[in-house]
């Protein structure tokens, strides 16, 4: 599956774009099918030959989740427990932060 296509490449709000917002809008998500953890994509850039992002992280470990920087080429190298890459949810509608949880 293609994490990053070319109409998000272009809807995709900039880095800090956001910044100041009490409830900034999650464009993406991210996740693990074989594990609990979950990446909610809120900006994202392309720099050199990567895109870093900036969102919320959750998982089993973290429920509440933990805001900070990722980039694709980390999250293409991840695995569950199963060994199953990671998939962008084709089906997700943007929401605002504060409705981005685990479970």
């Amino acid at each position: 599956m293609k994490l990053i296509t070319k109409k998000i490449e272009k809807e995709l709000p900039k880095l800090y774009s956001q910044d100041g917002k009490d409830d900034p809008i999650c464009k993406l998500k991210f996740f693990t099918p074989d594990s609990s953890w979950t990446w909610y994509v809120l900006e994202g850039e392309k720099q050199d030959n990567d895109w870093l992002f900036f969102g919320k992280v959750v998982s089993h470990l973290c429920p509440e989740g933990e805001l900070g920087y990722f980039n694709l080429k980390e999250l293409q190298k991840v695995r569950g427990s199963l060994g199953l890459p990671i998939e962008r949810d084709r089906f997700w509608t943007p929401k605002v932060l504060s409705e981005c949880k685990a479970f």
